[in-house]
């Protein structure tokens, strides 16, 4: 683990985190709907997605409205911003409510792989893109996108069977 916390805040600076702290203080208020419209994004790129979801996969519902989505979404989306907030004052990728462990077992467990990890990171961009357009700007881009990447890594590294 010593050597994915060395790694990480190096890569991160205090100009990205500046940007990222901006732009999630003005998407904070608005989360749970842009959590969905992050998922359903992410459905749209890559309808298969949806397998990787025991509440969808056997759904007639469609995704926005089926009752499971939204706090799942809104999880993961206020996750994944609070990780990214967090990355240069902890120095590492930190996640609360869950370990690192658990979220790695978990994607390991329902097959995720890379090319999941690189829509969810389009998806996430994009919602963020709209969300904030007047603050959007290569630099943020690359902030937002750089956080995600550390995010990533740290959960790649957990991914194997979960011991218990």
């Amino acid at each position: 683990m010593t050597s994915v916390e060395s790694n990480n805040s190096a890569g991160f600076t205090e100009e990205q985190e500046a940007l990222v702290v901006k732009s999630w203080s003005a998407m904070k208020k608005n989360a749970g709907e842009l959590s969905l419209k992050f998922f359903l994004k992410i459905f749209e790129i890559a309808p298969s997605a949806k397998k990787l979801f025991s509440f969808l996969k056997d759904s007639n519902v469609p995704p926005e409205q089926n009752p499971k989505l939204k706090p799942h979404a809104t999880s993961v989306f206020l996750m994944t911003c609070e990780s990214a907030v967090q990355l240069r004052k902890a120095g590492k990728v930190t996640v609360r409510e869950s370990s690192l462990k658990r979220l790695g077992a978990t994607h390991f467990k329902h097959g995720v792989v890379d090319e999941h990890f690189e829509v969810t990171k389009f998806a996430l961009l994009e919602t963020i893109k709209e969300a904030v357009p007047e603050m959007w700007c290569p630099e943020m881009k690359n902030a937002w996108g750089e956080a995600y990447d550390q995010l990533v890594a740290a959960i790649k590294s957990e991914m194997k069977p979960s011991s218990s």
